[in-house]
């Protein structure tokens, strides 16, 4: 019985990819092949030289189809099978494995904001709801909109095996998150662009848009991010290999260098205001929504465990904010004889 494979894969639209899809039919037992599509429709090609290639790094079972039908994840290729420039996978891929040795692990809390037609949910036509605060965490339909659609997608990510660890509303009318991790840098990445993919096409079905904008609604309203946990194997067990974690993405140019990948349009987002530090100056402390990298409150009791970099866009591209994170601290954690 041949069954249904949805190859998905990252655009090269900019300043923000995209996610595209396509159905390929497969006979019973084989294994999802290399395949191809039209580059110049997806920004990743010209009109006279428009092939480019799919080839699957990881499949999952599909759960908006069922039966045997499989989600594909793939990395978009030249021709003569070199990594395309839109493809960030292939980066990320050579940093994890050079600092494969310290473990590294992420989890990823991807927010995002339900959209029918213009308007945010939860937002009235002409007007605004009440001003945020019980939002956040909160229960009933004067505070919540489209928790339908959150149970249907985090069913439908846990039906195809990802590693979500958690939901809940967030600050701002129609907006959640999801946690994606623990998990190394290219799992995380991998699950949660198929996780991402998963939510909207999840909120389709309901005539509802998902957005990953970092600022959906200008004004007194909180943005949308994508808080990146990190840890090697020396920091969870030693404080000193957090603060030097933390201390690194502090030196030389590396705040400017991570700022600039962290997704587009995140001045708007990182004002001081909001739970946020402001863009252009770093900072970290314990339990500090304010600072640009937070170390919880128990990492510092128990003196181990993780940090926080709260500055990632709802927008990164995972592959790029892993590869950063796991570059600059490991290799900084390297030199100071904490790997």
């Amino acid at each position: 019985m041949p069954y249904k494979a949805e190859y998905i894969w990252i655009d090269g639209t900019r300043p923000t990819a995209k996610l595209r899809s396509k159905t390929k039919i497969l006979a019973a037992g084989d294994e999802p092949p290399i395949w191809g599509f039209d580059g110049s429709s997806t920004n990743q090609a010209a009109g006279h030289a428009s092939d480019r290639v799919l080839q699957p790094v990881a499949t999952y079972p599909d759960p908006i189809r069922g039966g045997d039908a499989l989600l594909v994840l793939c990395e978009v290729l030249n021709t003569d099978l070199s990594p395309h420039t839109s493809n960030t996978r292939a980066a990320l891929r050579d940093v994890a494995a050079r600092h494969e040795s310290q473990e590294p692990l992420f989890g990823i809390e991807q927010e995002y904001t339900f959209f029918r037609g213009s308007r945010p949910m939860g937002f009235p036509d002409g007007g605004f709801p009440a001003p945020q605060g019980g939002y956040y965490c909160g229960v009933g339909a004067d505070e919540i909109s489209g928790r339908a659609i959150v149970e249907k997608h985090l069913e439908n990510c846990l039906s195809a095996g990802l590693a979500i660890s958690g939901i809940n509303a967030e600050v701002m009318p129609g907006q959640w998150e999801f946690q994606v991790g623990p998990l190394g840098p290219l799992d995380v990445a991998d699950q949660l662009w198929v996780a991402r993919w998963l939510l909207y096409r999840t909120a389709e079905d309901a005539g509802i848009s998902a957005t990953l904008d970092p600022k959906p609604a200008k004004g007194d309203w909180n943005g949308a991010g994508a808080h990146t946990n990190f840890s090697t194997k020396r920091m969870r067990e030693s404080y000193e290999a957090v603060i030097e974690a933390a201390e690194a993405l502090g030196r030389d140019d590396k705040p400017a260098e991570h700022i600039e990948h962290y997704g587009v349009g995140i001045e708007a987002r990182l004002t001081g205001a909001h739970e946020t530090a402001p863009w252009d100056r770093y900072s970290y402390g314990v339990a500090d929504r304010g600072a640009s990298v937070r170390i919880p409150w128990q990492v510092e009791v128990e003196q181990k465990g993780y940090i926080e970099d709260r500055r990632p866009n709802a927008n990164v591209d995972p592959y790029v904010v892993t590869r950063l994170i796991v570059d600059t601290c490991a290799t900084a954690l390297e030199k100071a004889g904490l790997a």
